[in-house]
């Protein structure tokens, strides 16, 4: 991982309204508005948004704000126990948004891909406060967007699929492992398969233990093979590991939700 940096608000100033003129010595006002008309979650910013990277200098986002939408910060439903729409992250979220669309005013001759605007992102939370492990576990999201959305990269198409490869295999086999540790802890036998070998026949406390060492273990290991990104293949096996029975119980409350507000919106038209 890289070095801490220093929380740094200042970073961010206000852009004001498009066509108008940033203040860099005032700070940021982020100002939202939605109408009955736009999508759920849909926002327009009424002031753009100012921030000094370290590497790439001034940004300004978004370069219109008449055209320009955002959802806030991109978590689906499930997630938003865990990191919700707005908090200190926010400013962040609203230029990654604009850094990613290209809708974004820089330097001359400075072009933003979509790796770099996932990098400007993780430093930008630092600079509002966001937590270590909230601006790790965003900024490794953002990078399997990156990876699955496959816009504004530089990839080449081979890399590219290597990287969708290694990402679904990886996750894919700490689910597997997931769900056979819990068979295992609760002594359910899997045909042709059976449990994992690191837990074994031992009290309940003893494997609850060594299942969850090997959930950290395990998908620490898987993510070496995502090779540049392995931190973010390192968290995102660790926190699937890891979340993988509340996010399931959360999916699973969510889909009966649904399914009454549907009934009853059947029933009552």
């Amino acid at each position: 991982m890289d070095a801490p940096l220093e929380t740094q608000p200042r970073r961010f100033y206000d852009g004001g309204p498009s066509g108008g003129e940033p203040d860099p010595t005032a700070p940021p006002l982020i100002v939202l508005e939605r109408t009955l008309d736009m999508q759920v979650d849909e926002f327009r910013m009424a002031r753009r948004l100012g921030y000094r990277d370290r590497e790439l200098g001034q940004l300004l986002v978004p370069v219109d704000t008449a055209t320009f939408t955002t959802d806030l910060t991109s978590v689906p439903s499930i997630f938003l126990w865990l990191v919700p729409r707005t908090g200190r992250h926010l400013p962040a979220a609203l230029l990654h948004d604009g850094l990613v669309s290209g809708s974004y005013i820089a330097a001359p001759g400075v072009d933003i891909d979509r790796e770099r605007a996932d990098l400007v992102f993780r430093a930008a939370m630092a600079d509002t406060g966001t937590g270590l492990i909230r601006r790790w576990l965003m900024w490794t999201a953002v990078t399997l967007g990156t990876i699955f959305q496959d816009r504004r990269t530089r990839w080449s198409p081979a890399e590219l699929w290597r990287l969708r490869i290694t990402a679904v295999g990886t996750l894919l086999v700490t689910a597997v492992v997931g769900v056979l540790a819990t068979f295992d802890l609760f002594d359910i036998d899997v045909p042709l398969v059976g449990g994992v070998p690191w837990m074994g026949e031992q009290d309940w406390w003893i494997e609850l233990l060594t299942g969850a060492a090997g959930a950290i273990v395990i998908p620490l290991l898987l993510g070496l093979l995502w090779g540049r990104f392995r931190a973010a293949g390192m968290i995102a096996s660790v926190a699937l590991a890891l979340l993988l029975h509340v996010t399931a119980a959360v999916a699973a409350l969510t889909a009966v939700y649904q399914l009454a507000e549907r009934l009853v919106s059947r029933s009552s038209e």
